[in-house]
């Protein structure tokens, strides 16, 4: 599943605005904020998201899912677990248990 955060960073990758990116999907710059509002897998219509998800590969972008292995062989990024300290939250001193 796409989540919210994945939209934003492929758009980032692309030096893209949320405009463009509606342009190129064919949606309205509110579908694509409301999308990348969410914090998890994205909601709403199947074509909708369908559209959006094939702009961003036909701009060379791929989505990768959770524990999916990437196919391609170029650049990129891929979120690993975050930090505790990023969320806010407190992290074990080094040498105590989790």
């Amino acid at each position: 599943m796409i989540t919210g955060p994945q939209i934003r960073a492929a758009r980032a990758l692309l030096g893209l605005d949320q405009k463009r990116l509606a342009e190129l999907a064919g949606v309205s710059v509110p579908t694509i904020q409301r999308m990348e509002a969410r914090s998890g897998t994205v909601g709403g219509g199947v074509d909708t998201l369908t559209r959006v998800v094939e702009a961003l590969e036909r701009a060379g972008i791929e989505l990768i899912g959770e524990g999916a292995e990437s196919r391609g062989g170029g650049r990129g990024v891929r979120l690993a677990q975050p930090a505790a300290s990023w969320r806010g939250e407190e992290r074990p001193a080094a040498g105590e248990d989790e």
